[in-house]
């Protein structure tokens, strides 16, 4: 399959919030993100964690691109052209996330493959108590089915996933060219936590870990500090804090922010990270304040853990103006709260705007249609 097999359907987004600063000179794309696609199995309804030797039942069940799509799709639902390098699995599951991608997200595929006989990646994600365990399985593709290119297209900005021990060719040269790069990171496996591990850090403009991997990377006792000690590495440290927020430092200018999370009901968290670093690298693209940009992924990220499905439960810009129309609506509203928010006002579509219908999560793939 290559990105030129039909007719691609680009959505076109309610608010480009990068429409100010646009010009023809532009990059042809605003991110770009080389990655895995998985097809994600999200159980959700769970009392309690599965117990050894007995069988649970889940009131709700979803499936749904994941892996390296749920950040492509929490970028392109907040209006940003986003590019995607991914390896496809040559079956049913492939197909689906394909076209959930190409076609219901408008994101570009061209530097994408399916790799001939080589299965889809999957994770089966169990959430409960407002956490998840997850179980996957897949294999590495083919080394000639790598999909990361020789040169990567030109962007305004990547997102990396840093490898401890790895380097990926690929960040140098992007950046080389003037893309701004994002980096997040998993678990350190290895136990190291070992920052010169991290060799394309070097390259980043931001970093945005959680608390925990932050402190074990730093040896600091707070995330804050962690943060601050981070900014000696890359310019920007963003440091998520879980329920109680984010903290960012930008070590260009020494300033600093942090906002509280958004109490909400969650339901499946599964993809809520990355629909924060997408928040985030969106209000850093517009050119927005530090502490609207921690706001903004904050809020994108609470809106997605009340959908299931990882991917497909990123907010678009009518689901954030339902929100931010609601909050304004009850009474008893903190005054202060909602002037942290007040940003949004100048950038929502309004009420009789006609929104593009969000594809979400589907217990499962290829139904038949009716007649």
């Amino acid at each position: 399959m290559t990105a030129s097999k039909g007719e691609r359907t680009h959505r076109r987004p309610q608010v480009d919030p990068l429409a100010a600063l646009r010009t023809p000179d532009d990059p042809p794309w605003d991110v770009y993100l080389i990655g895995t696609v998985f097809l994600d199995i999200v159980f959700t309804g769970l009392d309690s964690a599965p117990v050894r030797g007995t069988e649970s039942w889940a009131r709700g069940m979803g499936s749904s691109p994941g892996g390296v799509a749920n950040m492509a799709t929490a970028l392109a639902r907040l209006g940003l052209r986003t590019s995607l390098a991914a390896a496809f699995g040559d079956d049913h599951y492939g197909e689906y996330c394909w076209d959930a991608l190409e076609q219901g997200e408008g994101i570009d595929l061209s530097p994408s493959r399916t790799v001939p006989g080589w299965h889809s990646p999957v994770t089966v994600s169990m959430a409960y108590e407002g956490e998840r365990t997850m179980v996957s399985h897949g294999h590495e593709p083919p080394p000639e089915d790598q999909t990361a290119p020789e040169f990567p297209p030109f962007a305004r900005a990547a997102v990396a996933s840093l490898t401890p021990g790895v380097r990926a060719p690929w960040i140098a040269q992007a950046a080389g060219k003037g893309t701004r790069i994002f980096a997040d990171v998993g678990w350190d496996d290895t136990g190291r936590w070992d920052l010169a591990g991290l060799a394309d850090l070097e390259h980043c403009e931001a970093f945005l870990p959680n608390a925990a991997e932050a402190m074990r990377y730093t040896g600091a006792d707070c995330p804050r500090a962690a943060a601050r000690a981070l900014t000696e590495h890359v310019p920007l440290a963003v440091v998520t804090l879980g329920a109680q927020g984010a903290y960012a430092v930008d070590g260009r200018t020494g300033e600093t922010a942090e906002v509280p999370a958004i109490a909400v009901e969650a339901m499946d968290p599964t993809g809520a990270g990355d629909v924060f670093v997408a928040g985030f690298v969106a209000g850093t693209l517009a050119d927005w304040p530090l502490e609207d940009r921690l706001a903004f992924a904050g809020l994108t990220a609470a809106l997605s853990v009340q959908e299931f499905g990882g991917s497909l439960s990123a907010p678009g810009w009518s689901e954030i103006g339902a929100w931010w129309r609601r909050v304004q609506s009850l009474e008893g509203q903190d005054p202060t709260a909602l002037r942290r928010y007040a940003f949004l006002e100048d950038l929502l579509p309004g009420e009789e705007a006609q929104p593009w219908p969000l594809r979400r999560a589907v217990p499962t793939i290829g139904f038949r249609r009716s007649a």
